[in-house]
């Protein structure tokens, strides 16, 4: 069995892969960057070595930084996770030649099944059903164009290298086709480095169903059943669940077979999985199925087989690598029950899914809800960096049947406790609890078609539970504060006792740049709080962990609240939904009403790669100014009215903050733009 483990990744499948193999008694090396020094997985390990600098280029992309650091670290072995250098062949290569064992399939698989358009010939050979498509080696822009007029539209162009939804994009008239090809060569050339496209067939009502395989080096090939992973955005996977809802034992078989089919052609060894893309408009039928890709890794998801299969795939991984047999054979494999995994993400849903970026100053994730799997890459005090994928967390949630698997993920996501960053929290709950979700009524188009249902509406103003318990939360932390200093001084007390009658204040908030204005009366055991026109009863209490316990107008609701009096923060958490407020400094007020000029800011850090404008160029409402690139993904920043471009302050390749200036457009006669 391997005795030393370096793990050529970071965040939750890091720290998920450094827990199997201390349970199995495997000396664990973690490899970190410097904006992971502090990281949970450097400290989960066994032992550490840095590779590198903060960009991904630098260290985990880094494959001589990686393989210099298992030398040094005397590693046996080496897990590369998911993503980064999990699916490189020449890294793989380069593994073996150092004598170190790679914990994954041989270099000619991962090569055979890396370029998407390689792997649907070979699978076109094998009698694996492919989609229609252009997978040549013509690259020529008017060549696709035309080839994409004749697959006919809807088209998908998808890079030819990599996956997760980097470098795709759907096309639905040939007007648009030539601007997202540039798109999604650029978003491959950053994130793979090969802009290489395909384009093919874009398949209505589509259903994305996977199979885990597993192989080993004595020629036994399994299939641990099928995923479905049909819940995403801009093609990326969002909620996973097994077994897929609805099918069929006919499609159960014909999707199997297949995977394990590709599994032999290409002499494969470990763990894979075999995604398909299946044309659900008339339920699942085995004869509208088609292979898509095939990652030759662990995946994200892999918990909801593990779930349902009482099984480590990690555990087989390594056991497979050091020349074991695959523990158990096809017919002793069964499914129980079912799971679902849902991935947390810093990210803003009502901003458009912006990434948000920070320190986790609180983080809890309850895992005492029966059935609950925890798996987290970052803990309270961690950080959320530019540099690498938002995911705080997958939350995976396992029962007797899919309902009660959904109801066990709600109430995991409604207890979700997150500052510091926004999340998605909120989103994922309407997601799981929408009742064409829990009707399995599932496609890739779900959450485009009910995204009104599921994002909540972007607002001028703070909901009325989250002003009043901002204001119990202050009005708390100043008793709090009180008391500490004289507990024994009746001034100290701010029970709302007045000799003339309760005690009156106006407390003024900001939200996101809005002033809420509160006219507060403080009796015993309760604040009467007036705003909006509309007058609420308070009660409640503030505990030293900063949860808050809270009725309004009879209504009991509960939140957390992270109070900094002196810097003038309150932040407040509800159901998965955070609400930051700041109490004014009114010593620094100044009016700084600018008529007619309207600044265009970055939303999020990020690099700028396109500069679309120049200056004093005339724009419309909606004219594309810049793009920016954050978390490996493309923002375009539009005007915002109509106007002159009056200073343009980035150029290309500039590295910009939240907020930083981007343009200011003037508008002409001086209307507001």
């Amino acid at each position: 069995m391997i005795k030393s483990l370096l793990i050529a990744n970071r965040g939750e499948i890091a720290c998920r892969i450094i827990l199997t193999a201390r349970k199995m008694g495997v000396r664990t090396i973690a490899v970190y960057s410097d904006a992971d020094a502090q990281a949970r997985h450097v400290l989960m390990a066994d032992e550490a070595v840095r590779i590198g600098a903060a960009a991904p280029r630098d260290s985990y992309l880094n494959a001589d930084a990686v393989l210099e650091a298992a030398r040094r670290s005397g590693a046996e072995a080496i897990h590369p996770g998911y993503g980064f250098l999990s699916e490189n062949a020449d890294f793989a290569d380069a593994v073996a030649a150092s004598s170190i064992i790679f914990v994954g399939p041989p270099s000619e698989a991962i090569r055979a099944m890396g370029l998407k358009d390689r792997a649907k010939t070979l699978m076109q050979a094998a009698g694996v059903p492919i989609v229609p498509g252009e997978f040549g080696e013509n690259q020529d822009t008017n060549f696709l164009a035309r080839r994409a007029s004749e697959i006919g539209y809807p088209v998908m162009v998808k890079a030819v290298a990599g996956g997760g939804g980097k470098g795709m994009r759907r096309v639905d008239k040939a007007g648009d086709f030539q601007s997202a090809l540039e798109g999604s060569k650029r978003e491959a050339k950053s994130a793979f480095g090969d802009d290489r496209m395909m384009v093919e067939k874009f398949v209505t009502a589509p259903r994305h169903v996977e199979v885990q395989i597993f192989a080993d080096t004595h020629g036994n090939v399994v299939h641990l059943f099928e995923r479905d992973c049909s819940l995403q955005r801009r093609h990326q996977k969002v909620i996973e669940e097994a077994p897929a809802p609805g099918i069929t034992p006919a499609f159960r078989n014909r999707i199997t077979m297949a995977a394990i089919t590709a599994a032999k052609a290409i002499g494969y060894v470990g763990a894979g999985t075999v995604e398909f893309i299946a044309d659900g408009g008339n339920g699942l039928d085995p004869d509208r199925v088609y292979f898509l890709e095939m990652n030759t890794r662990l995946q994200v998801e892999h918990p909801v087989t593990e779930a349902i299969l009482g099984l480590d795939l990690v555990e087989w991984q390594l056991r497979i690598a050091a020349g074991e047999k695959l523990p158990v054979a096809q017919q002793d494999l069964s499914i129980s029950g079912h799971a679902m995994e849902a991935r947390l993400y810093a990210e803003d849903p009502v901003r458009g899914f912006l990434p948000s970026t920070g320190v986790l100053q609180h983080l809890k994730l309850h895992s005492e809800i029966d059935g609950l799997r925890i798996d987290a890459g970052i803990s309270q005090g961690g950080a959320v960096s530019i540099h690498y994928d938002p995911m705080i967390a997958k939350i995976i949630a396992h029962g007797p049947t899919r309902l009660d698997a959904a109801s066990r993920l709600q109430a995991a996501l409604r207890s979700v406790e997150v500052i510091g960053v926004e999340t998605n929290a909120a989103f994922l709950q309407a997601l799981v609890s929408h009742r064409a979700f829990l009707a399995s009524d599932v496609e890739t188009g779900f959450i485009e078609r009910h995204l009104t249902d599921l994002v909540p509406v972007a607002v001028d103003t703070p909901s009325e539970q989250a002003s009043c318990l901002a204001v119990l939360a202050l009005v708390r932390a100043r008793q709090q504060t009180a008391l500490a200093k004289d507990a024994c001084s009746p001034f100290a007390q701010l029970d709302g006792f007045r000799v003339n009658g309760p005690a009156c204040e106006t407390v003024i908030l900001d939200w996101r740049g809005h002033t809420v204005q509160m006219k507060l009366v403080h009796h015993t055991g309760h604040i009467n709080v007036s705003m909006h026109g509309r007058s609420m009863v308070v009660r409640g209490d503030l505990d030293q962990q900063g949860r808050l316990s809270a009725t309004i107008n009879d209504y009991s609701c509960a939140g957390v609240g992270l109070i900094d009096l002196p810097a003038g923060h309150i932040v407040i958490l509800i159901d998965g939904l955070t609400w930051h407020f700041d109490l004014p400094d009114y010593s620094k007020i100044i009016a700084e009403a600018v008529q007619g000029v309207a600044r265009v800011t970055a939303p999020m850090p990020g690099k700028v790669i396109a500069v679309l404008v120049e200056q004093g160029a005339q724009v419309r409402e909606g004219t594309p100014l810049v793009i920016l690139e954050a978390m490996k993904m493309e923002h375009t920043l539009s005007a915002p009215g109509d106007g002159v471009v009056s200073k343009l302050a980035v150029s290309i390749g500039d590295q910009v903050s939240d907020g930083a200036l981007i343009a200011s457009i003037e508008a002409e006669h001086g209307a507001a733009a």
